[in-house]
C-alpha cells in the first residue's frame, strides 16, 4: 500500500474501514521525507507563450502568496520592453509588457514578501533573438537559431546590453539567473572549429570560457549580483574541470530534473561532485507544468507531485556541506521559443498547490491534500476530476477557463471526432473513391454529412466559450493560437467532409 501513488492511496482508503486506515497512515507517515529543506521556493513563470494579461498576474501573484511561494523566477524573453537597438526583440503578436506594468509586477510581488529573480537567456535558448533576420549571423551555426556563436564580441556584448537593460528596470535586483541550458550545436560552427584545433581545448572548455566571460562581466558591473546557471551543460564535467573554470564562488548551479521517475541516487551524485569543485550553492528545479509532452493541454497533479516526492529523498540524502539556496517550481509554457503551447497556468493552477504542500509535509499525504482541496476550492487535486463550480463559489484565478479547457479536451479527443473520417459509415459510402468520382449514396452521405455538422456546430460553440473566457486572461493572440493548436486540427476534416458531400450530393441529386 505504502508504494501507491497518491491517487491510488486515496482512492483506497475511503474503501477500508477506519482501523485498516488507521494502520495505512501509520505506515505511510513512517516513510515520509522530511519537508523541503531551507530555502526559497521559487515559481517559474515562462512569458515565452500565453503571457498573462498584467491584472491577471496580479491575481496569481497573490494566489502563489498565500500558497506559500516565496520568490518568483521570471523568464520575459520577448515580453520584455527591450529599448534602443534591441527593440526588434519585443514581440509582435502581442505587445510586450511596459515599463509601468513590469514594475507592478515587482510591486506585487514585493508587497507579499516574494522576491523576483529575472532569467535571461546567455547562450542557449536565444530563439527569440537570433531568430532575427539582423543577427543571424551570431548564431553559432546557421540552423540552430538558439545557440548564441561565443567567438563574436558582437554577441557578449548584445547579452550585457540585454542584462542591463533587465537589471535596471528591477531596481532591488540582487540575483540574476543567466540560463545556459541545452546549448546545442556547441562546437560546429567554423569558428568554434578553429578555435577547438588551436587551443588543443575541448567543447566543455568552450562552454565553460564563454559562461565564465559573462560572469565576469556581470560580476565586474553589480559585484553583489548573485547568478544562478542551469547545470545540465556541467553534468558530464569533472571535479578537476569545474574547479579550472574560473566559475567557482561566481556561479550557483541549478540542477533540474522534471520526470516522476528522476534518479535520486544520480541526483546527490551530480549535487555532490559541484559542492566538491566548490560549488557549494545550489539549487533544486522541479516542475508543476510543460514538462509532460510538447503539446500537453490539461495538467496530471500525480505526475508532478511524484517529481516533488522524489526530490524531497534527494533533499533528504545530501551532505551537511550542501547549502540549498532553494527550489524553482517549473512552469514552462513553450519547450523552446518556436515550439507550440504546454498547459495554460489555470490547469495547472492544482498541481502547483499540491507540489507546495508536499513540500511542506514532506508527502502528500491526507493533510496535504485536504489543504490543496481547501485553498482552491476543488473537490479534486486532478483538475479533469475538479466539480464544476456553480456561479456563487469561490473561484481561484482562471477556474472557469481551465474546466473550459478540459471540457474541450475530452470531447476533441473523443473517438467519435479524433478518427471520424475511419467510422463505418465514412469508410463503407464516401472513401477518397467515391469522393474523386462524385458517385456517392446521397441517403448515407447526408448521415455522414449531419453528424459531421453536429460535431462542428458543438465545437463551435465550446470553442467561442473558451476563447471568450480566455481572453480576459490572455492576449487574443494566445487564444487564437491556442485554437489553432488544438482545435483547427480536429475541425478543419470536419469541415471538409461536409462541404465534400455536398458537392458529390448535387453530382446525384436533382
Amino acid at each position: 500500500m505504502c508504494n501507491l501513488g497518491y491517487m491510488e492511496r486515496e482512492v483506497l482508503l475511503v474503501l477500508m474501514s477506519p482501523s485498516q486506515q488507521s494502520a495505512d497512515k501509520m505506515c505511510y507517515l513512517t516513510r515520509m521525507s522530511p519537508p523541503w529543506p531551507k530555502g526559497k521556493k521559487l515559481v517559474h513563470l515562462d512569458l515565452k507563450g500565453a503571457p498573462p494579461r498584467v491584472e491577471y498576474l496580479h491575481r496569481l501573484i497573490e494566489l502563489f502568496s498565500q500558497l506559500g511561494v516565496d520568490g518568483l523566477l521570471v523568464e520575459y524573453e520577448d515580453m520584455f520592453p527591450y529599448e534602443g537597438e534591441l527593440h526588434l526583440l519585443q514581440a509582435t503578436a502581442q505587445p510586450s509588457y511596459s515599463r509601468a506594468e513590469v514594475l507592478s509586477i515587482q510591486e506585487a510581488a514585493k508587497a507579499r514578501g516574494m522576491e523576483v529573480i529575472p532569467l535571461v537567456q546567455t547562450y542557449g535558448h536565444m530563439e527569440f533573438v537570433l531568430k532575427h533576420r539582423p543577427l543571424w549571423h551570431l548564431r553559432e551555426v546557421p540552423h540552430c537559431v538558439g545557440t548564441l556563436n561565443p567567438h563574436k564580441e558582437e554577441g557578449v556584448k548584445l547579452v550585457m546590453e540585454m542584462l542591463r537593460q533587465v537589471v535596471e528596470l528591477h531596481p532591488d535586483l540582487s540575483t540574476i539567473h543567466i540560463g545556459a541550458d541545452e546549448v546545442y550545436t556547441l562546437g560546429e560552427g567554423e569558428d568554434s572549429k578553429l578555435w577547438l584545433a588551436s587551443t588543443g581545448c575541448t567543447v566543455e572548455q568552450l562552454f565553460l570560457s564563454h559562461v565564465t566571460k559573462v560572469v565576469k562581466a556581470i560580476k565586474e558591473t553589480w559585484p553583489d549580483m548573485n547568478i544562478i546557471m542551469w547545470d545540465d551543460m556541467m553534468r558530464g564535467m569533472s571535479q578537476d574541470t569545474l574547479k579550472a573554470s574560473g566559475l567557482v564562488g561566481l556561479v550557483q548551479p541549478m540542477l533540474w530534473d522534471y520526470t516522476p521517475d528522476l534518479d535520486v541516487d544520480k541526483t546527490v551524485s551530480l549535487l555532490e561532485k559541484y559542492c566538491s569543485a566548490g560549488m557549494s550553492d545550489l539549487w533544486a528545479a522541479s516542475s508543476f507544468k510543460g514538462s509532460t509532452f510538447v503539446h500537453t493541454c490539461v495538467t496530471s497533479t500525480q505526475r508532478h507531485v511524484d517529481n516533488h516526492l522524489q526530490w524531497l529523498k534527494v533533499a533528504a540524502s545530501l551532505s551537511a556541506a550542501i547549502n540549498m539556496k532553494g527550489m524553482a517550481i517549473t512552469g514552462w509554457q513553450r519547450y523552446d521559443h518556436l515550439s507550440v503551447l504546454c498547459e495554460l497556468l489555470p490547469v495547472a493552477l492544482p498541481s502547483l498547490a499540491s507540489c507546495l504542500q508536499t513540500l511542506i509535509h514532506g508527502e502528500f499525504s491526507t493533510e496535504a491534500h485536504r489543504k490543496v482541496t481547501e485553498m482552491l476550492g476543488v473537490s479534486s487535486v486532478e483538475v479533469e476530476a475538479m466539480e464544476r463550480a456553480s456561479a456563487g463559489e469561490s473561484l481561484f484565478p482562471g477556474r472557469r477557463l481551465a474546466e473550459l479547457i478540459v471540457e474541450i479536451n475530452s470531447l476533441l479527443n473523443s473517438e467519435d471526432l479524433r478518427f471520424f473520417e475511419s467510422n463505418m459509415f465514412v469508410r463503407g459510402w464516401f472513401s477518397p473513391y467515391h469522393r474523386h468520382r462524385k458517385m456517392v449514396n446521397p441517403l448515407n452521405s447526408m448521415h455522414i454529412h449531419n453528424q459531421a455538422s453536429m460535431y462542428l456546430d458543438t465545437l463551435q460553440k465550446e470553442v467561442e466559450a473558451v476563447r471568450k473566457e480566455m481572453v480576459n486572461l490572455y492576449p487574443d493572440s494566445t487564444a487564437e493560437e491556442w485554437i489553432e493548436e488544438h482545435v483547427t486540427p480536429v475541425m478543419v476534416p470536419l469541415q471538409r467532409i461536409t462541404e465534400a458531400i455536398q458537392a458529390c450530393v448535387k453530382e446525384m441529386v436533382p
